[in-house]
Formats: structure tokens, sequence, C-alpha cells
């Protein structure tokens, strides 16, 4: 970075002094969001809880395959939500308010971040940059959209009324359904950064299509392993549903490490 003093290049210090300026204004920017998203508990819980609910458009969906496809009827569910804490439906609010003001600020927090690191870049990597921040933010965004619509409600009507006797009922925690769902929102949002991370590692000439093409089988089976164990129910086409997506990332992952190789041998010629 550049100053008007010491030959136009800040100290340490004054670079300290910089990325606490960021620092501040991301947790500013945080803050104001966890705030107004605490203010309209009434819309943010009415997405959150929304795959409780058996009419949810991933039920009703999956309800009109069924009966058009397998010409069957699929069975109905009431799963209970409960809170069993003093604060636990206050602290519930909390959480979800910064959980959703984070997801909101996250295009602002990469901006002000590669906003401090840019100016120590050369332009190619500026563009590299900038590429990198864009794709990741909107991958991950795709990971927690198909965790919401897909992914979770299943998981949660599977887990919500599985039982080992009809003698024990469930009454799900509050808590447990949002640690649920936030950590499978995570976990799927890290699933789709596959292609980017082919890319990186593409641009880094330590992966190749070849290998990706030769290692497919193994890479299908660990797929279909992962979305057992992400969605643990009995029937092929909920394990088809989740499992898909992550085929086509590996499939998107080859056909941009293939890309990546030829136009880096071109620029190599």
């Amino acid at each position: 970075m550049k100053n008007g003093d010491n030959n136009g290049v800040l100290t340490l210090w004054e670079h300290l002094d910089v990325l606490r300026g960021v620092l501040w204004r991301v947790l500013l920017v945080v803050v104001v969001l966890t705030v107004a998203a605490f203010c309209f508990k009434d819309t943010l819980f009415y997405v959150v809880l929304a795959p409780d609910n058996p009419d949810f458009i991933t039920y009703r969906w999956l309800g009109f395959v069924s009966e058009r496809v397998f010409g069957t009827e699929m069975a109905s569910f009431d799963v209970q939500l409960i809170n069993t804490q003093l604060a636990g439906q206050f602290m519930a609010h909390v959480r979800v308010s910064l959980y959703a003001a984070a997801l909101l600020a996250l295009p602002y927090v990469l901006y002000a971040l590669f906003g401090f690191v840019s100016p120590g870049l050369y332009e190619n990597e500026r563009r590299f940059a900038s590429a990198f921040v864009f794709w990741g933010y909107l991958l991950f965004l795709l990971g927690v959209l198909l965790n919401y619509f897909i992914v979770f409600p299943l998981t949660f009507r599977f887990l919500g009324t599985y039982t080992v006797s009809s003698e024990v009922g469930n009454l799900i925690n509050l808590t447990s359904y949002i640690d649920t769902l936030s950590i499978l929102s995570i976990a799927m949002g890290l699933v789709f950064e596959i292609p980017l991370l082919c890319w990186l590692a593409a641009k880094a000439g330590i992966l190749n299509a070849s290998i990706m093409v030769r290692y497919r089988r193994y890479a299908v089976v660990a797929v279909v392993v992962a979305a057992a164990i992400i969605t643990p129910t009995s029937d092929a086409v909920t394990l088809f549903i989740v499992s898909a997506p992550m085929l086509l990332l590996y499939e998107a992952g080859i056909a941009i490490v293939r890309r990546t190789s030829a136009k880096a041998g071109r620029v190599a010629e």
C-alpha cells in the first residue's frame, strides 16, 4: 500500500491501522444487519421454520412426483418443535439473526478484505482474486440454497419421524433444529466449492483432467456414501436427488480443469 510519506510505502503499524479500520467497518455492517434481522423476527423464522411445515414446497413437489411417477401418495408427517430452556427461544432468535446477518454480510466482508489486499497485487492477480471471491460466494450461496430446499427438508423429515418403537415419540428441540440446519448449510456450501478448488489446483499445476477422469468411479462411490450419510433415508429417490448435484459438481470440476490446463498450455507455448 502507498502513502504520502516514507517513500509512499506504509509501515507495518500503518498497515495494521488500515486493517483495524476494515475490521471495524465489517463488524459494524454485521451488527447493523443482525439488529435488522432481529427486528424482522416473524419473517426470519417463517423462512427458518418453513421445512417443519408439511406444506413446504419440497414436500409438495416430492408428493407430486411420488403420485405421478410411482402412483403412491407420500405419507404426511407432523413434527413438533419444543423449547426446553428458559432463555432458549430468545437465544435462538439472537443466533439465527447473527447467522442471517453473516450470510448477508459475506459479500461486503469479502469486498472489504479484497480492498485491503488489492493495492499490493498486480493487475492480473487482482482479476484472479476478484473472480475467486465472486465465484466462491456464488457457489457457497447455491450450496446453502440446495441444503435449504432439498437436503435439510429430507433429512429433517426422515430423522424427525424416525422411531425405534411406537411407544417412543419425537419432540424436536428448537436448538437441535437450528444447529442441524446451520451445520448442513455450511457443509453443502463448502461442497459447492469443489469446482473452485479444482480450478485453483489446475492453476497451480497439481491437478489435471485425466486424473479426475481416472478416479471418477471412486468419486461416484464417495459421493453416494456422503449423500447417504447426509440424508440417511431408505429410498433411492432421495439418495439420487442429493447425490446428483454433487456428481454434477465433480463433472463441472473436470471440465474446468481441462479448460484451465489447455489455456495454461497455450500460454506456455
